[in-house]
């Protein structure tokens, strides 16, 4: 494959997550008090988005003892397009560009891979946008997150 046609595929968001067999769920609605994004200028900053599927948790715990590394990397990639469902909301995600993802992990005690549980956001950024989907990125490992979540994660981009 060329880079134009590289390029041509990551222009059209809807097509290229049909391609990977995913979809956006519908925008993530706040559960306190927030907003799931916001926009100033082109630039869009999410909310810390959780594994939600359909309304309900795809899973809770710990990394590293109740939720395995895979199935958290996963459950990273829901929170992904969470997070660009609610970011869809304010633009047009077909020329996005991603600068920053920082991933949330409720480690267990001495789980220290939240690099590679976080890479599944990053993967699928990268699978969605090409180029366009390279940032900058954190991955870190805390107690607990809402709901007993064992990820969330929040993403800065730049809509043209």
């Amino acid at each position: 494959m060329t880079d134009q046609t590289t390029t041509q595929l990551h222009r059209n968001t809807k097509a290229r997550l049909s391609e990977l067999g995913l979809k956006l769920p519908e925008t993530p609605h706040a559960a306190a008090a927030y907003i799931p994004a916001i926009r100033t200028g082109n630039i869009v900053y999410t909310s810390g988005q959780l594994p939600l599927q359909d309304g309900s948790m795809a899973g809770t715990g710990k990394v590293g003892s109740q939720v395995t590394p895979e199935k958290a990397a996963e459950m990273a990639r829901t929170c992904v397009l969470n997070a660009l469902a609610a970011a869809g909301g304010l633009g047009d995600l077909d020329h996005a560009r991603i600068l920053k993802v920082t991933g949330f992990v409720a480690s267990a005690p001495g789980f220290n891979g939240q690099p590679a549980v976080i890479n599944g956001a990053s993967d699928l950024l990268l699978k969605l946008f090409g180029p366009n989907g390279e940032h900058a990125r954190s991955a870190v490992g805390v107690a607990e997150l809402p709901l007993d979540a064992p990820v969330e994660v929040e993403i800065v981009l730049e809509l043209s």
